[in-house]
């Protein structure tokens, strides 16, 4: 695994609060702030998580304007109101 250096500023409290937390846990900052960043979601796996969206993703041609497309649904189903 290729690893790098990170600096952060953050207030002191915020850091005297993490090291504590870490010790209580048996554990380090490093292993804190990994854990934390695995949560972050790539933007693929967002998309795993709504397969509805995922299927629908790309159905609509690029080149349609929002008001093409309110007009299609306008005449498809009606006028709202």
């Amino acid at each position: 695994m290729d690893e790098t250096k990170l600096t952060i500023r953050l207030p002191r409290s915020l850091l005297d609060n993490a090291k504590r937390y870490a010790r209580q846990h048996n554990t380090t900052l490093t292993n804190l702030i990994n854990e934390y960043f695995r949560r972050i979601p790539v933007q693929d796996e967002l998309l795993d998580r709504a397969p509805i969206v995922r299927r629908l993703s790309g159905v609509l041609s690029p080149d349609l304007s929002p008001e093409e497309y309110k007009s299609h649904l306008e005449e498809k189903y009606g006028r709202a109101g």
